[in-house]
């Protein structure tokens, strides 16, 4: 067994692999179904964010058909999802045991996001695995458990979440870019969810002047423009307001572009020669690339966020050394309580042979005591299971503790070795640091 995590990310795959690997919390369930019956994982968690698609999982012990393991079975569920021209290992990596759960750690602490130390993605983390807890056990539950109490010390204890960026409040610095000031300037949100909320705000504090939220439910669009003093239009009338827009912000959970070169195409024809802003932070994308291509359109996607980006970890590159030791810190805990598993199954089957053996022969000894009274029958029944403990408690506690410093195989092989144990208990299918390295 092994802990692996195979994902892509910001960091290997541009926006339009992104998207297509991208899962909505209805596909979840099917997917780690697949991962669980092609991949023959014990357990699986997916984690699939606007910059981020990653399986984590605990490899069963049975090798895979053909030879493929079980991280190359979930790369070929994930390149079923990509054209035929794309190479999935060419976007997407992958990381095993130690590295597998510091890389975790790492993106609950807002360490590996575009907007370094943004805040979202510890909930985001949180959600996935709540989704996911049907298919996960107990190496991912503390996992995840683990990573959320670590995203948290790093926010608490160093500096890189203080004041950071969201994605949200990078897309409107980009508007900035083509207007100088946003003071007085009218906006447009499409979108209700946490992401389209806060690029309002962020808006509002740059001085838009008129706010239009629209949405497919028109009653959460209501409650959050009433919130933040803005204007709430039922979304199939929305593109009636486009000709008077000047930033078109779009953050739905649509599955295909809902900014068509059409509609703009109408609008652009009523502005004149105003400039039009469209920030597109969703994922798929919202806004057809081709809208792009129109003139005095300015259209920005999550990957145009890298300069914002740029100075963001200029910034605060002096606040990740010490977010790299709370992770090396909780990674070596952890650790040490999984390859502690290791010597578990061992220990039940170990002491579970040496009282058979304790009952066996104490009861040989009782047949030629039997002249003895049921309390002295009693004190040596006793006796019998004390012995045994104390010569179980020092190799138990050794045992576990070889384990936790990562030399338990050898040594559980050892014990099953000098005490005749079943070849059943596999030591074999626990994670160890000798699989430790990435693709």
């Amino acid at each position: 067994m092994a802990l692996i995590v195979v994902g892509s990310s910001h960091r290997v795959a541009p926006i339009e692999i992104r998207e297509r690997l991208a899962y909505t919390a209805l596909e979840t369930p099917t997917a780690l179904d697949a991962v669980r019956g092609d991949a023959g994982a014990r357990e699986s968690v997916l984690l699939s964010t606007c910059n981020r698609t990653e399986v984590y999982l605990v490899e069963g012990d049975a090798a895979g058909a053909g030879g493929v393991n079980a991280a190359e079975r979930v790369r070929a569920i994930l390149g079923a999802r990509l054209d035929a021209s794309h190479d999935v290992h060419a976007h997407t990596y992958v990381r095993r045991d130690r590295e597998a759960v510091a890389h975790l750690f790492r993106v609950a602490s807002g360490m590996d996001s575009m907007i370094l130390g943004e805040a979202q993605i510890l909930g985001q983390v949180r959600d996935a695995w709540e989704l996911c807890r049907p298919h996960a056990g107990p190496v991912l539950n503390r996992l995840f458990q683990t990573a959320l109490l670590v995203g948290s010390r790093v926010r608490t204890e160093t500096g890189v979440g203080r004041g950071a960026a969201s994605v949200s409040s990078a897309a409107v610095q980009l508007a900035k870019k083509i207007f100088g000031s946003l003071h007085g300037r009218r906006a447009m949100i499409l979108g209700a969810g946490e992401m389209a909320e806060l690029a309002l705000v962020c808006l509002m504090k740059e001085g838009v002047r008129t706010a239009v939220v629209a949405n497919r439910t028109f009653a959460r669009a209501s409650e959050m423009a009433h919130r933040h003093g803005a204007t709430a239009v039922p979304y199939d009338a929305c593109w009636d307001a486009l000709p008077e827009t000047d930033v078109l912000l779009c953050s739905t959970a649509a599955p295909h572009p809902v900014v068509t070169p059409e509609r703009v195409a109408t609008a652009l024809a009523a502005r004149g020669d105003r400039p039009l802003c469209i920030l597109d932070i969703a994922l798929p994308r919202d806004v057809d690339a081709r809208v792009g291509r129109l003139d005095n359109v300015f259209l920005y996607d999550l990957d145009d966020l890298r300069g914002v980006v740029a100075s963001n970890l200029e910034r605060r590159h002096s606040e990740l050394l010490p977010a790299e030791d709370v992770i090396a810190d909780e990674v070596e805990k952890y650790w040490q309580w999984l390859a502690g598993l290791a010597a578990v199954p061992v220990l039940t089957h170990f002491r579970a042979t040496m009282d058979r053996v304790r009952q066996e022969e104490l009861s040989h000894a009782m047949r030629r005591l039997g002249h003895l009274p049921p309390a002295e029958r009693e004190a040596i029944e006793h006796f019998s299971r004390a012995l045994m403990n104390k010569f179980l408690h020092e190799p138990s506690v050794r045992l576990r503790a070889a384990a936790a410093n990562g030399r338990g195989l050898g040594i559980v092989d050892a014990t099953r070795y000098l005490f005749g144990l079943d070849a059943d208990v596999s030591p074999a299918s626990t994670p160890h640091d000798g699989d430790a390295g990435h693709d």
